[in-house]
């Protein structure tokens, strides 16, 4: 088979290896991968080395989420049969609940990060209990885009947010984890704000439901959100670019509204005043994605709501360099790759 590894951090130290197909031991599942969504924290990963550490057995594959099917099972392992359609869930581990960690670590680490095996391969072997069926309503493309963005909106909007019908909420650019804010949004009935500095993509998220879209280089966001609101503000905003975008955030939120911190595109230190924290008994949610659980009532809800996750662009697995480089120019939802 054929996968992605790489020995040492930087997008020049990938390398399209072969070797043979794995066997799964005890407790594990063998899946033939028909697709791999990258996200931008896989980006992160590769050139920064972000949460990486390579192991003394040496290189590892990169890659969390991934769609496929099972091929064989090991010992023990009662989850699934060979044939059964699955989705990774990325963070290994988390069934429910806060989920592992500790007050200096946090929580657990995502496939692909060298403490755990990745997915960019023709065949994974995972532990049973890091998987989940697929949707049957979704196609390998779109199911594997549904364990780290779709399930990072979902946790924030339903699982934690409790979203409800008639609420404004405000997402920020139109990556995937955006679109599936917007998407979940308003099949839950509330009314989606989305920033964005393309015209083109905003005309393309209001085919998608979105009621307003504010350019936020023409326009200042925070403003045009008390505009469309009546002054009220918005009631959840998925802050997805953080650091100090966080303090605009926090001015746009309604009293008594919810901010949920996703993103690190404008760094990892957060800054936001005070004053407006407390008047407006604001909650801010740090979200990691979100446990298998969850990842499990998100796959009942695209079934049964029909969702169809945005996907940009896909391409085969030798082509990985330039999968990564449309996600350096900014997509409109996901970019996957497909390796069948």
């Amino acid at each position: 088979m054929k996968y992605w590894t790489m020995s040492a951090v930087g997008r020049a130290n990938l390398e399209l290896a072969e070797g043979p197909i794995p066997t799964p031991g005890p407790g594990q599942i063998l899946v033939k991968v028909a697709a791999v969504a990258l996200n931008f924290r896989d980006r992160l990963a590769i050139d920064d080395g972000l949460t990486m550490i390579f192991p003394e057995s040496g290189p590892f594959v990169p890659g969390s989420d991934m769609a496929g099917v099972v091929e064989a099972v090991g010992a023990g392992a009662d989850r699934f049969a060979p044939g059964d359609r699955v989705i990774s869930t990325c963070l290994p581990g988390w069934i429910d609940g806060p989920g592992p960690g500790n007050a200096r670590l946090g929580g657990p680490e995502a496939l692909g990060s060298g403490h755990y095996p990745g997915v960019l391969a023709e065949y994974v072997v995972l532990d049973q209990d890091w998987a989940v069926p697929a949707p049957g309503r979704l196609g390998d493309a779109g199911a594997s885009t549904l364990p780290m963005a779709g399930l990072s909106a979902w946790s924030a909007l339903v699982e934690i947010g409790r979203l409800r019908a008639g609420q404004t909420v405000v997402v920020q650019g139109t990556g995937g984890v955006a679109m599936f804010g917007l998407q979940i949004a308003v099949a839950h009935g509330a009314e989606v704000i989305v920033i964005s500095g393309d015209d083109a993509k905003l005309a393309r998220a209001a085919t998608l439901g979105a009621a307003h879209g504010i350019n936020r280089t023409t326009s200042d966001w925070v403003e045009a959100v008390h505009s469309f609101t009546g002054e009220r503000g918005a009631d959840h905003i998925l802050e997805i670019i953080g650091g100090g975008h966080l303090a605009r955030s926090i001015e746009a939120a309604a009293v008594g509204g919810r901010i949920s911190l996703i993103g690190v595109l404008d760094g990892y230190e957060i800054s936001g005043a005070v004053a407006h924290l407390a008047r407006k008994k604001l909650t801010i949610d740090g979200i990691q994605v979100g446990h298998r659980r969850a990842l499990e009532n998100l796959v009942r809800a695209v079934d049964r709501i029909g969702l169809r996750p945005v996907v940009d662009a896909a391409y085969p697995l030798a082509d990985l360099p330039s999968a990564l480089d449309h996600l350096d120019r900014g997509a409109f939802g996901k970019v996957v790759v497909t390796p069948g």
